[in-house]
């Protein structure tokens, strides 16, 4: 055959969308790491397309569709499965491999209990699985509570999660110690910091590591309201550059990249958020969001455009950076909190962390937040036989 059939499913999980396959399915040169394995999956989603379209692939387009998921039998007795993510760049032959999808996080458990990588003495026929997931980019551990029903993973639901159009069954994630094992919460060991932008100026800002490296500026120091849906942004040539300006500032200052253009092979990590006080504004869908129900307004960017919700790795960020005292976050509430909601172009998401002082710092024991995921679509990926031939 001049194409290769490789058993996979279409996930939603979250506000995104990703190719999941097992490891041990996928052709023997492309189970490990090495150019194999990216050249499979950049031409499963797509990339790289001109035409930023996708039309020959499984991606769609954007950040949020622009990925894929690779699951093994845990390689460690206290997980059940080990979770492996890439972030696909749209128009480059680049896959991300720095960082995890927190949104993706929601589909890992229930694409593991369907093909079988968790013993059924695991799972309860009905009620609430326990799915601990070794993320193998991040080296962390999370804990997915996937409701159950007669052995079977329950997907319908009534839980609405803004940025989907149609509610699911909820799913409950725990991220544990998110910043355990990265170095300092705040890497350059200040909670807030003047950070210069070169072509710019100098602006203050938060940067920590905990579910995903995170630049936090204030909108109006940037120009902007924090009120801004993706059009507002992602039509703007100059906001975009302006932000990636940004990005690279803190990419450099938390040691994450030696010199600026090393940023263009890190799109994935680190993200720049912005972030404004409570204010009431319209979202994508329609729906006004009244500023009475929300504690803080962030806008993040993904892989170089606005985010049409919020990325649950962020969304982690969000929640640690708020729990702590002095914080850009806390500072523009008022004060810290430890469960908070906060406002996004596609409505509002309730988060929450476990903080605790350690010594002079601070130890985030734990996140936890509400998803929701649901099979798109079962069966085989087809790619030209001649990929890997060379392999």
């Amino acid at each position: 055959m001049d194409q290769l059939r490789i058993p996979a499913w279409y996930m939603r999980g979250g506000t995104s969308k990703g190719v999941f396959f097992l490891r041990d399915e996928l052709p023997e040169p492309c189970r490990v790491p090495g150019p194999a394995r990216d050249r499979l999956l950049l031409r499963v989603i797509g990339s790289p397309d001109p035409y930023g379209q996708h039309i020959d692939g499984m991606g769609g387009g954007s950040s949020s569709t622009s990925k894929c998921v690779i699951l093994a039998p845990s390689s460690t007795p206290d997980h059940d499965v080990d979770y492996l993510f890439g972030q696909v760049a749209i128009d480059r032959p680049l896959i991300d491999w720095s960082g995890n999808c927190g949104n993706l996080s929601a589909a890992v458990g229930p694409c593991a209990i369907a093909r079988g990588l968790v013993p059924r003495s695991r799972l309860p026929s009905d009620g609430e699985a326990l799915i601990r997931i070794h993320q193998l980019n991040t080296g962390k551990t999370i804990l997915a509570h996937v409701p159950m029903r007669e052995g079977e993973v329950v997907e319908c639901g009534d839980f609405e999660l803004d940025g989907v159009a149609f509610p699911a069954a909820e799913i409950r994630l725990e991220f544990l110690d998110p910043a355990e094992g990265e170095g300092a919460l705040f890497p350059t060991g200040a909670v807030q910091e003047s950070l210069p932008v070169p072509g710019f100026g100098e602006i203050a800002a938060t940067l920590i590591n905990a579910g995903i490296p995170t630049v936090f500026v204030r909108a109006q120091d940037l120009g902007f309201s924090g009120l801004e849906l993706q059009k507002d942004i992602n039509t703007r040539p100059e906001a975009l550059k302006l932000l990636e300006a940004v990005r690279v500032a803190g990419a450099l200052r938390m040691g994450l990249i030696e010199r600026p253009e090393d940023a263009a092979e890190r799109q994935h990590t680190p993200k720049i958020a912005f972030l404004a006080p409570p204010a009431s504004y319209t979202a994508q869908s329609g729906r006004l969001v009244h500023a009475e129900e929300i504690d803080l307004n962030v806008r993040a960017v993904s892989m170089g455009k606005l985010h049409h919700a919020m990325m649950g790795t962020v969304a982690v960020a969000i929640a640690a950076a708020a729990a702590v005292p002095g914080t850009l976050l806390a500072e523009t509430m008022g004060g810290p909190k430890r469960e908070l909601r906060f406002g996004h172009p596609s409505g509002s998401l309730r988060v929450g962390a476990e903080a605790e002082r350690v010594g002079e710092g601070y130890r985030i024991r734990k996140v936890a937040m509400s998803r929701s995921a649901r099979v798109l679509m079962e069966g085989f990926v087809r790619v030209p036989a001649s990929l890997i031939a060379s392999y």
